[in-house]
């Protein structure tokens, strides 16, 4: 019985194989090829890095897919400490973990407004959040340099929210992360049903109440997706930290590994550089990983809502 039933089994699995093939046709084909293509010229690269982390100098610059003679952890520990790669991952978990809840919190809570409350201004509001998708930031970094450095003067708090501190780069992460969020959340609330959240009102639940309980656990795959959109986007910001944080004490990751990079091409510590970037493309990469799911499910969600 056992033996019939995985036959029946893997032959409906076969008949669907090819079915979805001949429903694809020959576009589909040329899209497995152009996605394999792709995943090649991102895992390429991703693979040597490791490989050349744990590698020597020469074996570095020898045979460039050769296995290391033997795995040199040595070039992780000094990535770690000499070139202060810990300090400036302990400063980026630090920024991003405050920056994106901030902007998760401050985002959803724009995008349900102006997904759910009609009001005057609605639309205009919602399209300066959405105009600052084509917005390049290269183009806001000198006023945004000045915008802060005078946050810096101002009385009682100015020393905290100014230059080289982390809570100014967090308020400018967040302003920076706001546009995407709002037009992503807002979208998503729009397909929620109203039903549930009226039923709350009317038993006298608060405006407030309905969102936090009710409106934020409903739209729960798309905060996560954006929620990691974000992580992604503010864990390997360079140009930002570049312009506001100048103390070498304030750093983030980013900043470090190009300060390796720069010093490698005169130390020629090309091992520790390479081990700095896996140290640094790590926690992203398992981030992904686990929450593979639960992306997928928030946008298709959203889509198909």
């Amino acid at each position: 019985m056992t033996t019939v039933t995985s036959w029946t089994a893997a032959n409906s699995r076969r008949l669907a194989r090819e079915e979805r093939r001949r429903r694809l046709g020959p576009l589909g084909v040329l899209t497995h090829v152009a996605l394999l293509i792709w995943t090649l010229l991102v895992m390429v690269p991703i693979l040597w890095t490791f490989l050349a982390s744990v590698k020597s100098e020469d074996e570095i610059f020898g045979d460039a897919w050769s296995l290391p003679a033997t795995l040199r952890w040595d070039n992780f520990a000094r990535a770690w400490e000499q070139a202060h790669i810990g300090q400036y991952m302990l400063n980026s978990v630090i920024v991003v973990a405050f920056s994106t809840f901030g902007t998760m919190l401050v985002g959803s809570m724009a995008a349900y407004v102006l997904a759910r409350y009609p009001f005057r201004g609605n639309r205009a509001i919602y399209l300066l959040f959405v105009s600052g998708l084509a917005f390049p930031v290269y183009l806001a970094l000198t006023p945004l340099f000045f915008v802060v450095q005078n946050l810096g003067n101002l009385p009682v708090i100015g020393p905290f929210i100014g230059l080289n501190t982390h809570a100014g780069i967090v308020l400018v992460y967040i302003a920076y992360s706001m546009p995407f969020t709002v037009f992503f959340l807002s979208a998503f609330f729009r397909t929620l049903p109203t039903a549930v959240g009226e039923a709350a009102m009317v038993d006298g639940a608060s405006h407030t109440r309905v969102f936090f309980q009710i409106m934020l656990p409903m739209a729960r795959p798309g905060i996560i997706s954006i929620t990691i959109f974000n992580i992604l986007g503010q864990w390997n910001q360079y140009q930002l930290p570049l312009v506001l944080l100048q103390e070498r004490d304030k750093w983030v990751l980013t900043q470090g590994i190009s300060d390796v990079s720069t010093a490698a091409g005169y130390d020629q510590d090309w091992s520790a550089l390479f081990a700095a970037l896996t140290i640094a493309i790590l926690p992203m990469l398992v981030v992904y990983t686990l929450f593979q799911r639960q992306i997928q499910s928030g946008l298709t969600s959203g889509a198909l809502k």
